[in-house]
């Protein structure tokens, strides 16, 4: 008994030792950049929907800023913010991707925090503050069956 019990003790502490690593660190060398990684930045820098908001950060090539969203019944409204630095004229429209549907710009809340609406799939409204706007899109409350899925929005300011 004597003997097994020390047998036991001496493989106890054996297979508690911990064992020290010595590891060199490896150099690492700089990133190289590839047509993925370019692929890569030009997709971050898409307007996409986030939670409920899309920030309108980019233009695209002709000048607009769009963006895709999605309605659902988590996300029953979808605000859309932008920065806004020269009055003009705001033209705005939502495209769905079925077609037709339930769909439109509910309010525009100014940088002073006054807010205009509801409006139709289209928005034509002048912008006279500097600051930041919000649009919020949702469906008619008035119509029957909400618009559930994605849409399409573009932004196009028009400087004075």
């Amino acid at each position: 008994m004597k003997n097994i019990s020390i047998l036991l003790l001496s493989i106890f502490f054996f297979c508690c030792q911990q064992k020290e690593n010595k590891n060199a660190p490896v150099q690492t060398s700089e990133p190289v950049l590839t047509e993925k990684n370019n692929e890569k930045e030009n997709k971050e820098e898409e307007n996409k929907q986030t939670g409920d908001t899309i920030f309108m950060n980019f233009k695209n090539e002709k000048g607009l800023f769009t963006a895709e969203g999605l309605l659902d019944s988590i996300h029953p409204r979808v605000y859309v913010k932008f920065k806004n630095e020269d009055s003009g004229e705001l033209a705005a429209k939502i495209i769905p991707t079925t077609g037709k549907g339930n769909i439109r710009f509910n309010q525009i809340i100014f940088p002073d925090k006054t807010s205009d609406g509801p409006f139709g799939m289209d928005l034509k409204i002048a912008v006279k503050q500097k600051g930041n706007y919000i649009v919020v899109i949702g469906h008619s409350l008035m119509a029957d069956s909400p618009f559930l899925g994605k849409f399409k929005v573009e932004l196009e300011h028009k400087k004075e």
